[in-house]
Formats: structure tokens, sequence, C-alpha cells
């Protein structure tokens, strides 16, 4: 076996991910209320008790104000819980907070729908609306 195998390398996905942030644009339609609806149906973080994979839909729904989240920086964000330790109720918290303070929206809601493990089924719903 040669040295390299031994070693992983950085893989460019995991690259970008590490390097992202979430990037906005101006909404093409200020003024204009209008639902924005994206869901992410491959999300997976771990257990912060039992280090057990958790896997879950996410659910983002927003009303835009002045900006607009760039989808594939959403993609890398929410891939980015993939090797955190973190609770379902802090996960579907942390990435509303997020999200609202890299676009501002009139209203957000995040609904984590987390995949049932032993028996339990979670859906974790936040929400945020401008004062």
């Amino acid at each position: 076996m040669s040295e390299s195998t031994l070693t992983p390398e950085v893989k460019y996905g995991e690259r970008e991910i590490a390097e992202s942030s979430l990037i906005t644009f101006p909404n093409p339609r200020p003024g204009r209320r209008y639902t924005i609806a994206v869901t992410l149906p491959e999300f997976t973080c771990k257990c912060p008790f039992s280090g057990y994979p958790d896997f879950a839909t996410m659910y983002v729904t927003y009303c835009p104000d002045q900006r607009v989240i760039e989808l594939k920086t959403m993609k890398f964000y929410i891939n980015s819980y993939r090797d955190r330790y973190i609770s379902h109720e802090e996960t579907v918290n942390q990435i509303l907070d997020d999200l609202v303070a890299a676009c501002d929206p009139l209203e957000m809601t995040i609904k984590g729908d987390f995949t049932p493990r032993g028996n339990v089924h979670t859906v974790i719903e936040v929400t945020h609306c401008k004062a």
C-alpha cells in the first residue's frame, strides 16, 4: 500500500462545504409578497448523546424582503451539519437563526422532520416574523 492511500485526502466536496458561506442576492421583486419553499431531503447530523447519525428532511419556507438566499450555498450550509453533534431542537433553531441573519426575510419557517429512530418520530418547527 502506498503512502497516499494511507492518508485520506480532502475531497473537493468536503472542501467546498468547509469553505462556503451563505450568499444572498437582491430580491428581483422587492415589495411583492411571495413565498420561496426549499426542501432539503438529505439532512444529517449526529446525536450529541449517542453519536449515532440522525437523518431528516428540512423544509425552509420564507417570504423574502430585500435579499434571497442562493440555493447552492444553502446546500453547502446544510451539508456542514453532517459531522456536528447537535440535538434536533438546536439544529432547527440554529438553521433559522443563520438563515434569518443571512437574508433578513419578512417571514421564515424551518421544519425539521427527523427520521424515526427507536420508534420515536420528531418534527420540530420554528418561525421568524420580522417586527
